[in-house]
């Protein structure tokens, strides 16, 4: 990729082609001038430009992460979990490099962040049509986030279809149950729109599991990488409520959330609770 962008020719036999009739083709794959020139700054901070930036780079990330994650539980319907690994294995690397987006935010002080925090109006993170796909592909359903999307019928539609799914969880369990493990029918058969509640049974499905690795060895892999997504997911929720107790303390969020006291609840929860709890029972 270096080498790409360094029109010196220094590492290659031959000087890169420089001229070209209309843009560069890698502007046409990139659409780099298109990315470059959406900041449409609302206050006169210089703080404003990264807390835009990075909020469009996170954006950018849940997107990659939905097409991830949407290819592992396709995959996982069709039996094939080694191209569900894959997928999910690259998600991780993905989760990390969005996590990592809270560092040039992270030491936001209440002034800084005041100085164009009202350029927001009643924006908030939790508005992110991509995120709520996140969301509901971890199981955590909720038919009354499609509201804030009503006004945008493309944006709505594919949320709509999104709740109405599968969840990359049920599946995982859809997959268990046809392998000829003990999945409830009333965990297999629940309603798709509703948050996903943790099972007892389902808990002792993954405890069979763990205790015995060599039995299912594709089984009990899945497991472990569906916990490193767990795990990176936790931490952006943690990284979320640290990043925002620092610039805004207990202050109401924007948009009228509650804030800090709306992430600390969220900080509490696992996704894939079963896969957590079962490692107490082997």
């Amino acid at each position: 990729m270096s080498e790409s962008l360094d029109a010196s020719g220094v590492g290659g036999s031959e000087t890169p082609n420089l001229d070209f009739a209309g843009t560069t083709p890698y502007e046409d794959y990139v659409q780099a001038d298109v990315l470059t020139h959406l900041q449409h700054l609302r206050s006169d901070d210089p703080g404003e430009m990264v807390f835009l930036v990075t909020t469009q780079v996170m954006e950018l990330w849940f997107t990659v992460i939905v097409h991830e994650w949407e290819t592992a539980a396709r995959a996982l319907r069709e039996d094939d979990v080694p191209v569900a690994m894959d997928a999910l294995k690259r998600s991780l690397r993905e989760l990390e490099a969005l996590n990592a987006s809270w560092r040039p935010l992270a030491q936001l002080t209440p002034g800084q962040f005041n100085a164009y925090r009202g350029a927001l109006g009643e924006g908030s993170g939790f508005q992110s049509a991509m995120y709520r796909r996140m969301e509901f592909l971890l199981g955590e359903k909720s038919a009354s986030m499609l509201v804030p999307h009503r006004g945008a019928p493309r944006v709505h539609a594919e949320l709509e279809k999104a709740l109405a799914e599968p969840s990359l969880y049920d599946e995982v369990l859809r997959l268990l149950s046809r392998r000829g493990l003990r999945i409830p029918a009333s965990v297999l058969g629940r309603d798709l729109t509703l948050r996903y509640e943790p099972s007892a049974a389902v808990e002792e499905v993954w405890t069979e599991l763990y205790a015995a690795p060599d039995t299912h060895t594709d089984l009990h892999r899945l497991g472990e990488v569906l916990t490193d997504v767990a795990e990176l997911v936790w931490r952006w929720r943690n990284d979320h409520l640290v990043a925002t107790r620092r610039a805004m303390g207990a202050k109401t969020g924007t948009g009228g959330s509650a804030g800090v006291t709306w992430l600390e609840k969220r900080a509490t929860k696992n996704v894939f609770p079963e896969l957590w709890t079962a490692r107490s029972h082997v």
